[in-house]
């Protein structure tokens, strides 16, 4: 594994694996989430709600989520080699940190149901899974001097 990564290849590694990161995120929302916070706010109008505003905010989060999980996974796989190991470490230190954290504290301040995040901890791990499979690949394809610099 190379030491180094350029910052096309990165970026290029996080835009490709964020067409994943956003489909999983988005049937997440609409099958599992959305329906379940709207069931826990029954008595509420407006509550999960979709716009053109939340759906950009949500297209940045997933974006910053990506970035985060491929700089986890290059870590990783420096230290451990771009196998198994390394995606599973990237993968779990990225859930943890970012949809563990955030879903207790949406659970403990009363904003979801304890019994609702569950299913939605699994498919959020899930999804960092295969995200981190993808960036791998990516980051093997890269790391064989067939550079993801491709020109727009």
């Amino acid at each position: 594994m190379k030491s180094s990564l350029s910052w096309r290849s990165f970026l290029w590694i996080v835009l490709l694996t964020s067409l994943w990161i956003n489909l999983s995120e988005v049937l997440r929302y609409f099958l599992w989430v959305r329906p379940n916070t709207q069931a826990y706010f029954a008595d509420r109008l407006g509550i999960a709600e979709m716009n053109v505003l939340i759906f950009s905010i949500w297209g940045i989060w997933d974006m910053l989520l990506t970035a985060s999980l491929v700089f986890t996974l290059w870590l990783c796989a420096r230290q451990f080699g771009n196998n198994g190991i390394a995606i599973w470490i990237a993968a779990t230190q990225t859930w943890i940190t970012l949809f563990v954290l955030f879903w207790v504290a949406t659970a403990n301040m009363g904003l979801a149901s304890w019994s609702s995040i569950w299913m939605t901890l699994a498919w959020a791990w899930l999804e960092m899974v295969v995200g981190a499979w993808i960036a791998a690949r990516l980051l093997i394809h890269d790391q064989t001097n067939k550079s993801l610099n491709y020109e727009i």
